[in-house]
């Protein structure tokens, strides 16, 4: 099942080479949508409110908050979309060549940081705070040779293991680089 994944996501959001291999894709950890989650149950609040003190009063005004609280709802159901689109669509994919971050921003906005494993120096993972701990959800801050900052994994999954597949996948490359310059 894990190949028909790595299948489905490298032909919809990534290109390869044919002499390339998608080791690894993976996404957020799902506790990125909790913002979201909150932001629409204050919007739920606040589209319920007006109704219930109409209600309450048996107000004539009683019958616009139902339009109230479907344009709440029209508005609250976008908002929910575009988040789940936004995480759903971003991943980091590790390939036996690269590694890249897809970041979905909304419907329309797609941006693609692409580094190739020759350029790594150092990966390093950080798990922060109690739900990181509990949930197993961490940071994983990859350092270039060139010096341009690190380059940070938010939110990722098990951040020890993604390390260790990042560090065994640049020897790899670093070995394969050695052999074929030791051979001309």
């Amino acid at each position: 099942m894990q190949e028909k994944k790595r299948d489905r996501a490298s032909k919809r959001s990534i290109e390869t080479a044919d002499n390339e291999k998608v080791i690894n894709i993976q996404r957020q950890f799902p506790v990125v949508l909790r913002r979201p989650l909150i932001y629409g149950l204050i919007l739920v609040t606040l589209a319920i409110i007006p109704w219930t003190i109409g209600y309450g009063m048996n107000a004539d005004w009683v019958n616009i908050t139902y339009y109230w609280m479907l344009i709440c709802g029209f508005i609250l159901a976008m908002y929910w979309i575009r988040s789940w689109v936004g995480w759903h669509y971003s991943i980091y994919v590790l390939t036996n060549q690269r590694i890249m971050i897809v970041k979905q921003n909304g419907f329309f906005t797609r941006e693609v940081v692409d580094l190739s494993l020759n350029n790594i120096q150092n990966v390093s993972y950080k798990i922060k705070g109690v739900q990181g701990a509990m949930f197993g959800f961490g940071n994983v801050n990859i350092d270039t040779l060139s010096g341009s900052g690190a380059l940070k994994l938010k939110f990722v999954y098990k951040p020890a293991r993604l390390q260790r597949m990042i560090m065994d996948e640049v020897n790899k490359a670093g070995h394969k680089k050695h052999s074929k310059s030791s051979t001309n």
